[in-house]
């Protein structure tokens, strides 16, 4: 007897998020270029899971990117409703986007390739992420805990060029670097 299609749409969303997932830390240690077979392994399915969800290496790298996009812009509103100060949710979500960050970069090959498909994923994460960090500041100046003067777009563009690793400058420093550039966007009483 087959499985009920609800079953079997549950199976297919939990393989999906599964693919997602283990891609992101493929791509971060190994690059876009890893095998499919590393990502599958990882995920605990086989090679055609992979390729019915994602015919394509761009569509799986697409994917992923997207998915990080909406956790990460989606993260904002949600830290305005939990109990802590403005201040500490921007913080909270610079972490997000930090770890976005390192994931991106992981991906800078396949951003700058010259696949059709990958072309529109910079614009597309401005216009996510902008406006949900623009969100958490508006709330952190409004309660006097941020500067006026600090717009979304440069915080972010400004922590994004303090997370370039290479060398001896990895995500530890990255983390300790931003930490003080939040610092800095505090309101001075």
């Amino acid at each position: 007897m087959p499985e009920p299609t609800g079953a079997r749409q549950a199976e297919a969303r939990r393989n999906r998020e599964s693919l997602l997932a283990s891609a992101a830390a493929v791509f971060v240690e190994q690059g876009v270029h890893a095998p499919i077979r590393s990502i599958a392994g990882r995920a605990g399915v086989g090679l055609g899971t992979v390729y019915r969800h994602f015919p394509t290496r761009a569509e799986l790298v697409t994917a992923v990117y997207r998915h990080q996009l909406d956790e990460c812009a989606t993260l904002a509103p949600a830290l305005l409703k939990e109990p802590v100060s403005p201040s500490v949710a921007l913080a909270q979500w610079i972490d997000a986007f930090v770890e976005f960050l390192v994931t991106k970069h992981g991906l800078g090959a396949a951003l700058q390739s010259e696949d059709p498909s990958l072309q529109n994923l910079h614009t597309l994460m401005l216009d996510k992420l902008v406006p949900a960090c623009a969100m958490l500041l508006g709330a952190g100046v409004a309660a006097g805990e941020i500067d006026a003067d600090i717009t979304a777009y440069t915080l972010m563009r400004a922590v994004g060029n303090l997370c370039i690793l290479g060398g001896d400058y990895d995500r530890a420093d990255a983390r300790r670097m931003v930490a003080r550039l939040l610092a800095g966007c505090r309101q001075v009483p």
